[in-house]
């Protein structure tokens, strides 16, 4: 397999070529490009060093596929280009991921899509994805009526320069007793603080993140009357997101076979002993590429409905190992 990695200094990049050695997959050839200021660098992979390319034509050549972890003017141009060449893409942008002719994927949930593809398949977004994993797991089971879902989301999600802008903020209130004055990623402070306010404001006044996770969601599920009801909060954590799901069913579930379905899940680990403080956290899920869930139980509110807690990686299973679980369906398909 020939692949080629668009964005490969970034912080999914990195993460992707990280796990490539331990996947199925046989790399033939590897090809890499970033943005400008990281052209002509060096990355070593597998005992071997690779030479950051321009993004042109030439970077397509001999290419079956291309994994692109950039910003979705990069995709829109990188969609041409691989067409052209006859490349399929896997793109982490939010570019295409509603388009309807391209198949928004999460291995464990929906790979059949992967055979309609047109050349395109789209990555969900990275609070998307554990959320529609925990929601397959019960759905076998339980009609769902609403979910409810507060999101944790660590910075690493923004990039590169928002990890710098939490450590400096940090460092200066650690050294000088007040909050920084300098913010250039987001519009307040992250160090020791949190922002309800993950990307640009709606006309309904919610957040375009917090609209992804609805019709991600229910593009992944094929359910247009699932309903998703988001608040999304950027926190002072560098890698790792973390949600709290209120799930409401048509009846009133059981405990104990939530319980089960979320464990017999593949990609799903259960942490749930708050007695003996088990749960998962960020500092926990880490480099790891489950997503852990905890703090299971039934709401007290409402009869008919469950509250949890979820952590994942953002950069592994919310990016990386997304793409690489693609790449190796592919691969059974021929």
């Amino acid at each position: 397999m020939k692949i080629g990695i668009i964005g490969a200094t970034g912080a999914v990049g990195k993460v992707f070529l990280g796990l490539l050695p331990d996947s199925n997959l046989k790399i033939s050839d590897l090809k890499l490009t970033a943005s400008n200021r990281s052209i002509g660098k060096k990355i070593k992979y597998e005992n071997k060093e690779y030479t950051i390319q321009e993004h042109n034509d030439d970077f397509y050549n001999d290419l079956d596929y291309v994994f692109s972890s950039a910003s979705s003017e990069v995709s829109k141009i990188a969609a041409q280009k691989s067409k052209e060449h006859n490349v399929i893409m896997i793109d982490d942008s939010s570019e295409f991921r509603l388009d309807e002719d391209v198949p928004l994927v999460v291995p464990e949930i929906n790979s059949e899509e992967l055979n309609n593809h047109n050349g395109i398949v789209a990555i969900p977004n990275c609070t998307t994805t554990p959320l529609a994993m925990i929601l397959d797991a019960v759905r076998s089971n339980y009609k769902i009526k609403r979910v409810i879902v507060d999101t944790y989301q660590a910075v690493s999600g923004t990039g590169n320069l928002a990890i710098e802008e939490l450590l400096n903020q940090t460092k200066h209130y650690i050294e000088n007793g007040t909050n920084s004055n300098k913010k250039e990623v987001y519009p307040h402070n992250i160090g020791l603080n949190l922002i309800p306010h993950v990307e640009a404001p709606q006309d309904n006044l919610y957040t375009k993140e917090e609209m992804k996770m609805l019709y991600e969601t229910r593009k992944i599920l094929s359910d247009n009357e699932l309903r998703v009801s988001a608040t999304c909060v950027r926190v002072p954590v560098i890698r790792c997101h973390s949600e709290s799901i209120n799930i409401e069913f048509n009846q009133a579930p059981d405990i104990a076979k939530i319980s089960e379905l979320l464990q017999n899940y593949s990609g799903i680990s259960l942490l749930d002993d708050i007695q003996n403080n088990t749960y998962p956290t960020p500092v926990f899920g880490e480099g790891k590429e489950d997503v852990y869930v905890g703090r299971l139980r039934k709401d007290i509110s409402n009869d008919n409905a469950i509250n949890l807690w979820a952590v994942s990686d953002n950069l592994i299973k919310g990016a990386a190992l997304n793409a690489i679980q693609i790449l190796e369906e592919f691969e059974k398909i021929g």
